[in-house]
């Protein structure tokens, strides 16, 4: 990027953060910072180029993740009682 002007982005911390990253002058904040939004940036395109021919709605996406939450929370439900069954082996 030899040359090309970058933007600038403030931050807000809170308190208890603002007061660790102060006292951790050795580490390159900006660039964790940079990273960590280059990468959620990233994710979020390829959200939007995965989902840009999409014909759900926001409905169909809403029925969908209640149905995806149901089926995890009955399988783990399910594996919790299975493990609460078993008797721990104690020879």
């Amino acid at each position: 990027m030899c040359g090309d002007l970058v933007p600038n982005m403030t931050l807000s911390l809170p308190e208890n953060v603002y007061k660790i990253v102060k006292s951790h002058k050795e580490v390159r904040w900006s660039e964790i910072a940079r990273r960590a939004i280059e990468d959620y940036a990233k994710k979020i395109a390829l959200l939007n180029s995965m989902t840009a021919e999409s014909d759900l709605t926001e409905d169909d996406i809403m029925a969908l993740d209640e149905k995806v939450k149901t089926g995890i929370q009955k399988h783990y439900k399910s594996k919790a009682s299975r493990t609460a069954r078993r008797k721990p082996d104690l020879t």
